[in-house]
């Protein structure tokens, strides 16, 4: 009876927190709030017991992979290109001061609120939390559909698919110092740094690319849905060979799903869909352990409240916009109100949690106390900054409705011609409102035009109106998307 109550208590839990997750997109909450929140009500006073720290950190780091590697898979190249060197700024040396900075603070803080604490002890604390959530900011990004202008929103999810190695150099090294001889070799520690990053980078570009190659070659096509468990194995084994590797696997699995979301590759509609539903399991999964492994009875408290409250509240109104700011302060494209935006949306969740299990495993003294605030924090960054994205974004200006997509097509793998959607606008038309008026590169053809929910296919003569949407199939898809942005026209949708 054992394994059918497990099964029962699992599938509970589940139907719940997509419950939980369909009214946080009526509330304008982040689902994964609610879902930290249903584990927290299942295990309070043990009516589901679950205290292993060795099982709860290695859902993370399973869940993290697959979070991760999606997350590369639906960013694009093109879109991270323009923003990849304040990204990196702010991946290494935005989590460096934020560790700093709110180290420092809980420090000073610590005798106020009776805690003796090392100024170690208060920088591991920090480093736990110096990262921002890949899991939050892809999840809360993408369930918004909502646009953000100046790159923002691909140099946030660049910040936090590739900030966590330098939080988790930090917390490893700082872990090493506490319970080793309590000296610090900071040339090792540097050097560590730099072979994790460089060898991370590396391995993960290179199994990207044989990601690719292999997903091409093999000819499983009796059978396409094991290609979905082919390209699963090829993101773990690039996350394991990569750390026996002594680089780091987090780093190397986001940059191989970066790698395999920009080259062609076969049933890519399908693995999509796949890794979109995997993902938000492994996600609802991860944040109902974590609730399930927090005993809510420690959160409240005095020592652990107050402190989590100051920590918190300091580190989304002072921390985190020092820290952007400083990083964000060479690259004169963006604005004031980017920049104040992009401190804002620095949000905790899942990861910061993880790493605060890793002193819990390593037996470092206080080590719970960490966990406590920590999951606090995390709780009043979701609370405080992950319901307001949308509403700061339209209150600095930066935010725009992303067009919808009219057509719904699932192109074969083996067409090389690409389509996308166009809305015309008044300034397309300048030359003349016919079809044939419309100047579009060689090599590119208007299959279908839809206006008043009606579709048509058009002809040279066909007249076109400010509105309308256009489906448009091209051999040069660079070519296209430059010319119509010549023609002043933002609204485009590459299928």
């Amino acid at each position: 009876m054992l394994n059918e109550n497990f099964l029962l208590v699992g599938a509970l839990l589940l139907f719940v927190a997509v419950l939980a997750g369909k009214a946080a997109y009526r509330l304008g909450a982040p689902a994964l709030l609610l879902f930290l929140g249903v584990g927290m009500v299942f295990g309070y006073n043990d009516f589901i017991s679950f205290d292993s720290a060795v099982f709860a950190e290695f859902i993370g780091m399973i869940a993290l992979c697959i979070i991760l590697f999606s997350g590369g898979m639906d960013t694009k190249f093109s879109e991270i290109r323009p923003v990849i060197a304040p990204g990196v700024v702010m991946a290494t040396l935005g989590v460096t001061l934020t560790a700093l900075i709110v180290g420092s603070f809980i420090y000073l803080l610590a005798p106020f609120v009776d805690i003796k604490i090392s100024y170690t002890l208060a920088l591991l604390l920090a480093a736990t939390m110096s990262s921002t959530d890949s899991a939050s900011v892809f999840s809360i990004l993408r369930t918004k559909k909502q646009g953000l202008r100046q790159n923002l929103r691909p140099l946030l999810e660049l910040e936090s698919g590739s900030n966590d190695p330098m939080a988790y150099i930090l917390v490893v090294m700082l872990v090493g110092i506490l319970t080793g001889t309590g000296e610090v070799n900071w040339f090792e520690a540097i050097g560590t740094f730099f072979v994790q990053m460089v060898v991370g980078a590396a391995l993960g570009y290179g199994f990207g690319r044989a990601t690719v190659w292999v997903m091409n070659r093999i000819n499983i096509r009796s059978n396409p849905s094991l290609y979905s468990v082919l390209l699963l194995a090829c993101a773990f084994f690039t996350f394991s060979f990569t750390t026996m590797a002594y680089g780091n696997g987090y780093l190397a699995v986001y940059i191989a799903g970066l790698v395999v979301g920009n080259f062609r590759i076969v049933y890519r509609n399908m693995l999509g869909t796949f890794f979109d539903s995997f993902t938000w399991l492994l996600q609802i999964v991860l944040f109902l352990a974590l609730g399930l492994f927090v005993d809510i009875d420690e959160l409240l408290n005095p020592d652990v409240f107050l402190m989590a409250i100051a920590v918190g509240f300091f580190m989304i109104l002072v921390a985190r916009p020092i820290s952007t700011f400083i990083c964000m302060a060479p690259f004169r494209s963006f604005s004031f109100k980017a920049r104040t935006y992009a401190s804002w949306v620095g949000l905790r969740g899942a990861v910061p949690i993880i790493f605060a299990i890793y002193p819990i495993t390593h037996d470092v003294a206080n080590a719970d106390y960490i966990f406590n605030v920590v999951f606090l924090v995390t709780i009043i960054s979701l609370v405080v900054q992950g319901t307001t994205v949308s509403s700061m974004a339209n209150w600095l200006g930066l935010s725009y409705a992303e067009p919808q997509q009219t057509f719904k097509l699932t192109v074969p793998d083996h067409i090389r011609s690409e389509f996308s959607e166009i809305e015309v606008n008044a300034s397309m038309l300048k030359g003349g409102d016919t079809l044939k008026d419309i100047r579009l590169p060689g090599h590119t053809l208007v299959v279908m035009v839809y206006r008043n929910e009606k579709y048509f296919v058009p002809k040279g003569l066909t007249q076109l109106l400010p509105g309308d949407k256009l489906l448009v199939v091209s051999d040069n898809n660079d070519e296209l998307l430059q010319k119509v942005k010549d023609m002043g026209i933002d609204n485009i949708i590459k299928m």
